[in-house]
Protein backbone atom coordinates (compact mmCIF):
# COMPACT_ATOMS: atom_id res chain seq x y z
CA UNK A 1 0.00 0.00 0.00
CA UNK A 2 1.27 3.46 -0.89
CA UNK A 3 1.20 5.75 2.12
CA UNK A 4 -0.90 8.90 1.64
CA UNK A 5 0.60 11.36 4.10
CA UNK A 6 -1.34 14.43 2.91
CA UNK A 7 -4.85 13.29 3.69
CA UNK A 8 -7.80 15.41 4.77
CA UNK A 9 -10.54 13.84 6.88
CA UNK A 10 -13.85 15.57 7.45
CA UNK A 11 -17.52 15.33 8.27
CA UNK A 12 -20.20 17.94 9.03
CA UNK A 13 -18.54 18.89 12.32
CA UNK A 14 -14.77 18.78 11.88
CA UNK A 15 -12.06 18.93 9.21
CA UNK A 16 -8.63 17.48 9.81
CA UNK A 17 -6.19 18.76 7.22
CA UNK A 18 -2.40 18.54 7.01
CA UNK A 19 -0.61 20.62 9.64
CA UNK A 20 2.29 22.53 8.12
CA UNK A 21 4.46 25.63 8.41
CA UNK A 22 1.90 27.62 6.39
CA UNK A 23 -1.03 27.07 8.77
CA UNK A 24 0.31 26.37 12.27
CA UNK A 25 0.15 30.08 13.18
CA UNK A 26 -3.65 29.76 13.33
CA UNK A 27 -3.02 27.78 16.53
CA UNK A 28 -0.75 30.24 18.38
CA UNK A 29 -3.52 31.72 20.55
CA UNK A 30 -4.97 28.31 21.42
CA UNK A 31 -1.55 26.78 22.13
CA UNK A 32 -0.78 29.54 24.63
CA UNK A 33 -3.73 28.59 26.88
CA UNK A 34 -2.51 27.77 30.38
CA UNK A 35 -2.21 24.04 31.21
CA UNK A 36 -3.54 23.02 27.79
CA UNK A 37 -1.06 20.14 27.55
CA UNK A 38 -0.37 19.63 31.25
CA UNK A 39 -0.24 15.84 30.81
CA UNK A 40 2.05 15.96 27.77
CA UNK A 41 5.81 16.37 27.34
CA UNK A 42 5.15 18.77 24.42
CA UNK A 43 6.06 22.45 24.69
CA UNK A 44 3.67 24.52 22.53
CA UNK A 45 3.07 27.62 24.68
CA UNK A 46 5.07 30.21 22.72
CA UNK A 47 5.05 30.87 18.97
CA UNK A 48 8.67 29.66 18.80
CA UNK A 49 8.02 26.43 20.70
CA UNK A 50 4.87 25.77 18.65
CA UNK A 51 6.87 26.18 15.42
CA UNK A 52 9.50 23.76 16.78
CA UNK A 53 6.70 21.29 17.68
CA UNK A 54 5.38 21.48 14.11
CA UNK A 55 8.86 21.10 12.61
CA UNK A 56 9.40 17.92 14.67
CA UNK A 57 6.01 16.57 13.49
CA UNK A 58 6.89 17.36 9.87
CA UNK A 59 10.27 15.64 10.24
CA UNK A 60 8.46 12.55 11.54
CA UNK A 61 6.07 12.84 8.57
CA UNK A 62 9.07 12.83 6.22
CA UNK A 63 10.17 9.61 7.95
CA UNK A 64 6.62 8.22 7.42
CA UNK A 65 6.11 7.69 11.16
CA UNK A 66 3.63 10.51 11.70
CA UNK A 67 0.77 12.30 9.94
CA UNK A 68 0.00 15.59 11.74
CA UNK A 69 -3.33 17.43 11.36
CA UNK A 70 -4.68 20.86 12.13
CA UNK A 71 -8.22 20.68 13.53
CA UNK A 72 -10.93 22.99 12.17
CA UNK A 73 -14.31 23.17 13.93
CA UNK A 74 -16.80 23.58 11.08
CA UNK A 75 -19.68 24.57 13.38
CA UNK A 76 -17.78 27.55 14.79
CA UNK A 77 -15.63 28.17 11.70
CA UNK A 78 -12.49 28.24 13.87
CA UNK A 79 -9.23 26.35 14.15
CA UNK A 80 -9.37 24.32 17.34
CA UNK A 81 -6.04 22.50 17.81
CA UNK A 82 -3.92 19.65 16.53
CA UNK A 83 -3.74 15.86 16.49
CA UNK A 84 -1.81 13.21 14.64
CA UNK A 85 -1.28 9.64 13.66
CA UNK A 86 2.07 8.82 15.24
CA UNK A 87 4.39 5.93 15.94
CA UNK A 88 3.19 4.47 12.67
CA UNK A 89 4.43 0.92 12.06
CA UNK A 90 3.51 0.15 8.45
CA UNK A 91 4.88 -3.39 8.61
CA UNK A 92 2.95 -4.33 11.75
CA UNK A 93 -0.15 -2.29 10.78
CA UNK A 94 -0.32 -0.42 14.07
CA UNK A 95 -0.39 3.27 14.83
CA UNK A 96 -1.13 5.61 17.68
CA UNK A 97 -3.52 8.54 17.71
CA UNK A 98 -1.96 11.16 19.94
CA UNK A 99 -0.41 14.57 20.44
CA UNK A 100 -4.00 15.78 20.55
CA UNK A 101 -4.82 19.15 22.03
CA UNK A 102 -7.82 21.38 21.51
CA UNK A 103 -8.63 24.76 22.97
CA UNK A 104 -10.65 24.90 26.17
CA UNK A 105 -13.61 26.47 24.33
CA UNK A 106 -13.88 23.32 22.16
CA UNK A 107 -13.53 20.78 24.96
CA UNK A 108 -16.74 18.96 25.84
CA UNK A 109 -18.36 19.96 22.52
CA UNK A 110 -18.11 16.53 20.91
CA UNK A 111 -15.40 17.76 18.54
CA UNK A 112 -12.75 15.38 19.93
CA UNK A 113 -15.07 12.38 19.61
CA UNK A 114 -15.92 13.25 16.00
CA UNK A 115 -12.28 13.60 14.98
CA UNK A 116 -11.32 10.34 16.71
CA UNK A 117 -14.12 8.53 14.80
CA UNK A 118 -12.78 9.93 11.53
CA UNK A 119 -9.21 8.94 12.36
CA UNK A 120 -10.04 5.44 13.59
CA UNK A 121 -12.33 4.72 10.64
CA UNK A 122 -9.68 5.92 8.20
CA UNK A 123 -6.91 3.91 9.90
CA UNK A 124 -8.92 0.68 9.67
CA UNK A 125 -10.76 1.16 6.36
CA UNK A 126 -8.51 3.22 4.10
CA UNK A 127 -5.07 2.50 5.58
CA UNK A 128 -5.82 -1.19 6.33
CA UNK A 129 -4.29 -1.00 9.80
CA UNK A 130 -5.12 -3.67 12.35
CA UNK A 131 -4.69 -1.78 15.61
CA UNK A 132 -5.06 1.80 16.85
CA UNK A 133 -3.40 2.75 20.12
CA UNK A 134 -3.63 5.65 22.57
CA UNK A 135 -1.15 6.59 25.32
CA UNK A 136 -2.54 8.73 28.10
CA UNK A 137 -1.22 10.08 31.40
CA UNK A 138 -2.66 7.93 34.17
CA UNK A 139 -3.98 11.06 35.94
CA UNK A 140 -5.88 12.34 32.87
CA UNK A 141 -9.29 10.86 33.74
CA UNK A 142 -11.11 12.89 31.08
CA UNK A 143 -9.01 11.55 28.20
CA UNK A 144 -9.04 8.03 29.58
CA UNK A 145 -12.85 8.01 29.78
CA UNK A 146 -13.07 9.44 26.26
CA UNK A 147 -11.05 6.64 24.65
CA UNK A 148 -12.83 4.02 26.73
CA UNK A 149 -16.16 5.34 25.34
CA UNK A 150 -14.71 4.78 21.86
CA UNK A 151 -14.12 1.14 22.75
CA UNK A 152 -10.42 1.26 23.57
CA UNK A 153 -9.20 -1.35 26.05
CA UNK A 154 -6.62 -0.62 28.75
CA UNK A 155 -3.72 -2.94 27.93
CA UNK A 156 -1.32 -1.89 30.62
CA UNK A 157 0.50 0.94 32.37
CA UNK A 158 4.06 2.00 31.68
CA UNK A 159 5.36 3.21 35.02
CA UNK A 160 7.28 6.49 35.23
CA UNK A 161 8.21 6.42 31.56
CA UNK A 162 7.82 10.06 30.42
CA UNK A 163 9.09 13.33 31.90
CA UNK A 164 6.66 16.24 31.60
CA UNK A 165 7.63 19.89 31.21
CA UNK A 166 7.38 20.48 34.97
CA UNK A 167 9.78 17.59 35.65
CA UNK A 168 7.07 15.17 36.82
CA UNK A 169 7.65 11.60 35.63
CA UNK A 170 4.26 10.26 34.58
CA UNK A 171 2.77 6.79 34.36
CA UNK A 172 1.32 6.16 30.88
CA UNK A 173 -1.83 4.12 30.29
CA UNK A 174 -1.69 2.16 27.04
CA UNK A 175 -5.03 1.63 25.31
CA UNK A 176 -5.82 -0.20 22.07
CA UNK A 177 -8.61 -0.95 19.64
CA UNK A 178 -8.30 -3.92 17.29
CA UNK A 179 -9.84 -3.70 13.84
CA UNK A 180 -12.26 -6.55 14.67
CA UNK A 181 -13.45 -4.68 17.78
CA UNK A 182 -14.24 -1.42 15.99
CA UNK A 183 -17.88 -0.90 15.25
CA UNK A 184 -17.24 1.82 12.63
CA UNK A 185 -19.38 4.38 14.39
Amino acid sequence: MKADLSITLENDIVRLSPLNLDNYEYLVTIASQEKLVQYSPSDIYTPESLKNYVEIALNQKDQKTSIPFIIFDKRNQQYAGSTRYMNIHWKYKTLEIGSTWIGREFQGSGLNTQMKYLMINHAFAAMAFEKVEFRIDERNAQSRKAVEKLGAVLEGVLRENVYLLDGFKRNTCCYGILKGEWKGK
